[in-house]
Order: structure tokens, then sequence, then C-alpha cells
């Protein structure tokens, strides 16, 4: 090899080094130690710990309601979430591209719920669920707002969904604005010229120009979804019992709270990685499958 392409590489590892030793350090050393410690009964103190195979998988599937429950309650939020995020921040980009005046003004107003950490705005919110709403419905007699927004788990999902989708709208709407700026006028023009309507053209022209960001912003709410733990811990705490336990509240109390069973927890945290790589590889798939044809 000659000398200046060897000084090249070393020069470039070098610089990268430091990144790739923090990524080392504090994300694929804990990755694998915890699909390893997945297979043992380690409970995160003991030195001592037996390896016991595929027990904990078994466990937790079968034997594991509440982990079960969890998970169908996460879905359930990564599915309402997908579709409502994605819509609502499109809905909004379309109508705020469409302004010619005010763009700066309406993108700061719709982005700012996302400048604030997830965790207080559940706080702030869980204040307005629990003493504004209350009294803005025994001072108007509106009787739909003074239900018991987190203590009732039929309304705390939608209470949950609703302080989520405030938080996370306007980042994603940020992305499909980039991607609107990214269509040609001249397009939406001979679209017109054709005598397609406003729906016509966003439909046929505009969607199909901006499939890549659609992508992205699926990816981004899948991965995010699925995750979800700040929301629910600030507005509910997993309840009332645990119906709006989250599975991520689940691998944590298993870990942390219930007797520190750090291998149980690592085999769920396993579980939980291969449901999000599959539902993130089919998403791709057919997302990828859509830009070509568009």
């Amino acid at each position: 090899m000659p000398f200046k392409i060897y000084k090249k590489y070393v020069m470039l590892l070098a610089f990268t080094a430091p990144a790739l030793i923090f990524y080392a350090i504090f994300l694929l050393i804990p990755t694998i130690s915890g699909m390893y410690y997945s297979f043992t009964d380690w409970n995160g103190l003991n030195p001592n710990y037996n390896f016991i195979g595929l027990g904990n998988f078994v466990e937790s599937l079968k034997e594991d309601p509440d982990f079960l429950n969890s998970l169908w309650f996460t879905l359930k939020y990564v599915l309402v979430m997908i579709m409502l995020q994605n819509v609502l921040a499109l809905v909004l980009a379309v109508l705020i591209e469409s302004r010619t005046r005010s763009k700066g003004f309406f993108r700061t107003i719709f982005f700012m719920p996302n400048m604030i950490s997830t965790i207080i705005s559940a706080f702030m919110w869980t204040f307005v669920f629990s003493s504004v709403l209350p009294q803005i419905a025994e001072k108007t007699a509106i009787a739909f707002l003074g239900q018991s927004w987190l203590g009732d788990p039929k309304v705390s999902f939608f209470s949950i969904i609703i302080v989520s989708l405030w938080n996370g709208v306007g980042y994603m709407m940020i992305i499909y604005l980039a991607a609107l700026q990214g269509v040609p006028q001249s397009l939406k023009e001979a679209a017109i010229i054709d005598g397609a309507n406003a729906f016509q053209t966003l439909r046929s022209v505009t969607l199909p120009m901006i499939t890549h960001a659609i992508t992205i912003c699926f990816f981004l709410t899948l991965n995010g979804a699925f995750k979800v733990y700040e929301v629910v811990y600030g507005l509910t705490g997993g309840g009332p019992g645990r119906s709006t336990q989250v599975i991520t509240m689940n691998i944590y109390e298993e870990a942390f709270s219930n007797n520190f069973r750090y291998g149980y927890a690592s085999a769920k945290s396993v579980i939980l990685f291969a449901i999000v790589l599959i539902f993130t590889l089919i998403q791709l798939r057919v997302m990828k499958k859509r830009e070509v044809e568009a």
C-alpha cells in the first residue's frame, strides 16, 4: 500500500476513533452484554449467576401476563401514533407551505412543543387534565371535559395519545415541510393546467415526490413509539393499575423494582428489539417499494 494512502487511512481512523470508542463503550458493549445476560438468571448485583438458556424468554411469553398486556398496549399505541402523527404533520405542512405569508411564524408555533422536554410536557398536561379541564367543565357545563382523563383506563390511553401528538407532530412537520419545498413548482402548475384540483395535485404530484420523507417520518415514528416511556410515566405512571403500562416501563420495573431480575429484563429487551427490528424491516421494505413505484 502506498505511503500516502496508508497515511490517509491512519488519519481517518485517528479522527473517527474517539466516536467509535464512545459508541462501543456506551452502546455496542452494553447491547451485546444485554443479549448475553438474557440467557442467565443474573440479578444485576451478584457476581455469580446461572446460564438458563431460553428460560427467560419462555417465561415472559407464556407466564407473564403483565408483559403481554404491556406489549399489546404498546402495539396499539404504535399503530395509532404512526397514523395520526404522520397525517397531522403532513396536513400541517401542506397548509403552512400553501401560505404566502407567516410561514416562519406557524413553523415556530407548531414546532415549539418539541423543544420542551417530554417529561416536562407530561407534567404540564397532568395539571391540565387534572385541574384545568375539570374547572372549565364546571363553569361551562361541558360534562365531557370533566371526566377522569388519567384515572379512567378507557380514557387515559387517549390522554397519552393527545400529549404524544402535541409533543411530536411539530418535528415531523418540519421534515415534511423540507420535502414539500423540494417539489418543483412547474409540476404543480402543469397539473393545474391539466385541470387537476388541489387534492388531485396533492395526491398525484406532491405525495409521490415526497415519498422519501414519508419513509423517514414513518421510521422515526415507529421507533419512537416503541420506545415511549416519559409521556406515560409523567401522565399515568402506567396506571391506573397496569392498564397503560408500556413495554419499556415493564422492562424497567423488572430490572430495578421487581427483585432486580436483570437477566429476565434483558430477555424482554431482546424481545422488544426483535419486534422493533421486524416492524422496521417491513416498513422500510414497503415504503422503499413505493418510492421506486413513485
